[in-house]
């Protein structure tokens, strides 16, 4: 069982009157953050005051006037605002009539307990990296929309991850930007005794014993539980393991990796939650399965039971085809952290070992650990999931790829959180009332094509606009804030142009993503750059890994391109790419590249939310843009991988991009009709709107996860152990 909405308390209420007193419940739960007519009631409020605290409504309710609030208490036009909303969210967080009450009842009743590193939900949050971690979010968002009943687990990065600033010489520089529980949307998790709830993990010869306690987050009707080891009392080396996200040398992570899975587990067992099935989203969660292997062997069972048991009930996903994305540990580092672990399981150090043993790999595979001990497996496209097949069959001992047990299920992306407010109002104006709990259906986006072009070209501009100001407030507070050269700002988009062609590279800055490939020849570029009829722009944002110097050296290479005055100041490098920023990427610019070395783009989901905002893609034909291309009605553009590799490779693909953009792409856009609306290119923003969004949609890929995977997992049920003696709550 998990606990209901109604007992999940917050913290001390913020003073509002009485009468608009749920404006707490709704601060303190994430479902305000993908419906907008809650953002506008708290911005309502106060527009400077909500700017100011950065759109954080625990910061913002702490700070207006007493006199402020009183007054809004008594207006009625506020007041008929804020009822329609709480409506929705009473709905939205209680009701019983639901996507799975309707299509899925068989899970109604059962919990889903899903184990990410990082979880993407809103930046007033900062415990994602990149793309893993806002799938995640996306997945719990969708998760409480369609009533699927849900507890997450991560981790309490209280540094968060990194703040990214470029010094003078464009060297990315990672900065730590603390959080603290008062201005978020964190609630500790007491005991009945008052105190807070704890559980014990031993590190063995790794340091011993130390404990665990957790915090709440409420993300509409989902519970995502964070464990915090930084705790009074635990020795002083534990008080960082789960401070900051992907920090740390390898030992670090195996030990944040332990406290993810065998405390998580630990934490729903002490909260008195029995899941019913499981899902670990990528390696980093593989002790959660071992963990619950040792709890059957307590019960009696020999560790092929209690792995045949636990396999029965786990869905586990893959989401990449890059050797460094999957966690390798030595032996030496297994032999110190699992050496009065595994006789829990019945097992000796051997036979511990072959568990995350893959093909001719000096290390334990925390992948192949997973794939081991999982029953449903997945990649996150078709393309990835012909590729993690290949990569994976030999944990089946004579099964050729296409036999391995892994299946493919596309990514998908959260619309109500990525689609811009501006083209949500477009849609509201033409789709059906009720398009957002339909977005999986292809028949609520036939009307995208009878928008009218001039309408959806002047909000497209504005939204374009809104992406040039954005920029420019970051670069004015970077400039006030003083560390900032003159060249810096001229790598900042200080010469951006409205009505240029804009074109958006924005993603982790991973050398196989090829961030620089549109440089191949730089003069070439450049009179695409600077035509003065037809001009271009290019805006890049990415974070490297703080461990990637491949990464980095990439962003300053691109740093330095953006003061070049050959280009004419029309390349821009915009620092600290987080999910604020992406959303007016995503929207603004006019096409989205993409340009990964083939197949190592397991899935990709930025070009996706690009494509529902009508901003079409120009692509290399991986991931999921093999399913999501379509040439006629033109959606976007697919650049064909070329048969080669290395740096021929790159030469074929670059040629590939610059005539796609010279003979097709530039000229369409700049093909304007008397009223000075780009009518073909409009068509192809609209197909891409309309084709996209329901094959990409975030209900989309929930919807199939419930019918390949959760259906099947959830259906073997066996009596779940919970063992008291790891129950417990904080002493004295």
């Amino acid at each position: 069982m998990t606990l209901s909405y109604a007992e999940a308390e917050l913290p001390k209420p913020i003073e509002v009157p009485d009468r608009i007193g749920r404006l707490n419940a709704l601060a303190y739960n994430l479902w305000w953050s993908w419906h907008q007519p809650a953002h506008d009631l708290f911005e309502r409020l106060s527009p400077a005051v909500w700017h100011a605290s950065g759109r954080n409504p625990i910061r913002f309710l702490r700070r207006l006037q007493p006199e402020l609030l009183r007054a809004s208490a008594a207006d009625p036009a506020f007041l008929s605002a804020y009822d329609a909303v709480i409506e929705e969210f009473d709905q939205a967080i209680t009701g019983q009539d639901t996507w799975i009450s309707k299509y899925a009842p068989q899970l109604t009743g059962k919990t889903l307990a899903y184990f990410s590193a990082e979880f993407g939900l809103h930046p007033t949050l900062p415990i994602y990296s990149g793309g893993l971690g806002v799938l995640s979010g996306d997945h719990m968002k969708e998760a409480s929309d369609i009533g699927l009943p849900t507890v997450a687990v991560s981790l309490l990065y209280r540094q968060g991850y990194l703040r990214q600033r470029l010094d003078a010489s464009g060297w990315q520089q990672d900065v730590t930007a603390p959080f603290g529980p008062g201005d978020e949307p964190t609630t500790q998790v007491m005991g009945s005794n008052g105190r807070p709830v704890e559980v014990e993990i031993d590190f063995e010869g790794g340091g011993g014993t130390i404990r665990v306690q957790v915090w709440r987050v409420l993300v509409g009707r989902v519970q995502l539980y964070l464990l915090d080891s930084d705790i009074e009392g635990n020795p002083e080396w534990t008080r960082t393991i789960s401070s900051r996200l992907y920090g740390g040398d390898r030992e670090h992570r195996l030990r944040q990796e332990i406290i993810l899975g065998i405390a998580g587990v630990r934490v729903l067992r002490a909260l008195g939650i029995a899941p019913d099935y499981w899902h670990a989203n990528e390696g980093h969660a593989a002790l959660a399965m071992v963990e619950r292997c040792r709890e059957f062997v307590a019960q009696g069972m020999s560790f092929e039971q209690a792995a045949t048991e636990v396999r029965h009930m786990t869905v586990f996903t893959s989401h990449t085809p890059v050797p460094a994305g999957h966690d390798i540990f030595s032996r030496e580092f297994i032999d110190r952290y699992f050496n009065n672990y595994w006789p829990s399981l019945g097992l000796n150090r051997d036979e511990f070992w072959a568990l995350g043993q893959h093909g001719h790999e000096d290390g334990f595979n925390f992948t192949a650990l997973s794939m081991r001990l999982s029953g449903h497996r997945n990649g996150v496209s078709q393309k990835h999931g012909e590729v993690t097949r290949e990569m994976w069959k030999d944990i089946w001992p004579g099964v050729t790829a296409s036999e391995a047990p892994i299946s493919s299920i596309t990514n998908g992306v959260h619309l109500p959180t990525w689609v811009s407010p501006r083209t949500q109002r477009l849609l509201d104006d033409h789709l059906h009332p009720n398009w957002r709990k339909r977005t999986e259906e292809a028949l609520t986006w036939e009307p995208v094509s009878r928008i009218p072009h001039g309408e959806f070209w002047q909000s497209h501009l504005d939204s374009k606009q809104d992406l040039l100001d954005l920029l420019d407030r970051r670069m004015r507070a970077r400039w006030l804030g003083g560390n900032f050269e003159p060249n810096q700002v001229v790598a900042s988009a200080p010469f951006l142009d409205r009505d240029a062609l804009t074109i958006g590279f924005a993603r982790r800055m991973a050398t196989y993503k090829r961030a620089t490939l549109i440089f191949r020849d730089p003069d070439r570029l450049a009179r695409i750059l600077t035509d003065l009829e037809r001009p271009v722009q290019i805006i890049f944002a990415g974070k490297a890994h703080p461990a990637d110097d491949g990464g980095k050296r990439l962003i300053q290479e691109i740093f330095h391109h953006a003061q070049n005055p050959k280009y004419g100041g029309r390349i821009a490098f915009a620092e600290d790419y987080d999910m604020r920023l992406t959303t007016r990427l995503v929207a603004g610019v006019d096409i989205w590249l993409n340009n990964p070395i083939f197949p190592l783009e397991a899935s990709g989901t930025s070009g996706m939310k690009a494509a529902a905002n009508g901003v079409p893609n120009v692509s290399i034909l991986d991931g999921w843009w093999i399913e999501g291309y379509h040439e006629e009605p033109r959606n976007g553009w697919g650049i064909h991988p070329a048969d080669a590799s290395g740096d021929e490779q790159d030469a074929l693909e670059a040629e590939l991009i610059y005539r796609t953009l010279e003979e097709q792409v530039v000229p369409l856009y700049y093909q304007r009709g008397a009223d000075g609306v780009p009518h073909g290119w409009v068509d192809v923003c609209l197909n891409a709107i309309r084709s996209v969004s329901p094959e990409f949609a975030m209900r989309r890929m929930l919807r199939d996860y419930v019918r390949e995977l959760y259906l099947p997992a959830s259906a073997h049920r066996v009596t779940d152990p919970v063992e008291p003696t790891l129950i417990a709550e904080s002493a004295e």
